[in-house]
């Protein structure tokens, strides 16, 4: 298959399971949108269905529901998702 067989975008929204579960993160995902070349395998691998593409066709990490597990930065091929330390407020 090709990756436009597959749905864009999740199959429900983020939030119909919890409202949050993020807040036990240490570091978080941090996309560098001049390094992405929008291959989409950030938004296959990761587990928590927390990020998305935006209608101008970006890719955004939806925060409240990411772990910061960094399946995605490991994925990343260009090495455009930074994984940083979590800063408490």
């Amino acid at each position: 298959k090709a990756l436009s067989d597959y749905p864009m975008g999740s199959s429900c929204p983020s939030f119909h399971i919890v409202e949050g579960n993020a807040g036990w993160r240490v570091y978080r995902p941090v996309i560098q949108q001049e390094s992405c070349v929008k291959c989409h395998r950030c938004y296959l691998v990761c587990p928590d269905a927390a990020i998305h593409k935006t209608e101008s066709g970006i890719f955004e990490v939806d925060y409240l529901f990411c772990k910061g597990c960094g399946l995605c930065a490991y994925e990343c091929k260009p090495k455009a998702i930074l994984m940083e330390k979590e800063e408490k407020v």
